[in-house]
C-alpha cells in the first residue's frame, strides 16, 4: 500500500430480489410463532461480506467494492446488494 492510499472497510449486504422465492426466509418466518414471536412478516435471509480495500479515496474504494459486489458477491438475476461504509484507517 502506498503512502497515498488509505484502507477503507465496507460491508456488502446481499438479499434476494423482491418476488424471488426465499425458502430460508420463509422457514424462519414459519418458526417464529413456535418461539412466541408474533407480528413479524416478510423475512428475507441474505448474507453479509465485510472487506478492506486500499485506495486513494473513498470513491475509488467504493468503485472496487461495487464491481466485486455486482460481478462476484451477488447474482444480479436473483439478488440485490447494498454497500455500507464501515470506516477507514490511515
Amino acid at each position: 500500500m502506498s503512502e497515498q492510499q488509505r484502507t477503507w472497510t465496507f460491508a456488502v449486504n446481499v438479499t434476494p430480489k423482491p418476488g424471488i422465492l426465499d425458502p430460508q426466509g420463509k422457514a424462519v418466518e414459519r418458526s417464529l410463532p413456535h418461539l412466541g414471536i408474533a407480528g413479524v412478516t416478510g423475512v428475507r435471509v441474505g448474507r453479509r461480506v465485510e472487506l478492506n480495500v486500499a485506495a486513494a479515496d473513498e470513491a475509488a474504494a467504493r468503485a472496487i467494492v461495487d464491481h466485486l459486489a455486482g460481478d462476484m458477491l451477488s447474482n444480479p438475476l436473483m439478488e440485490v446488494y447494498a454497500v455500507e461504509l464501515l470506516g477507514s484507517a490511515g
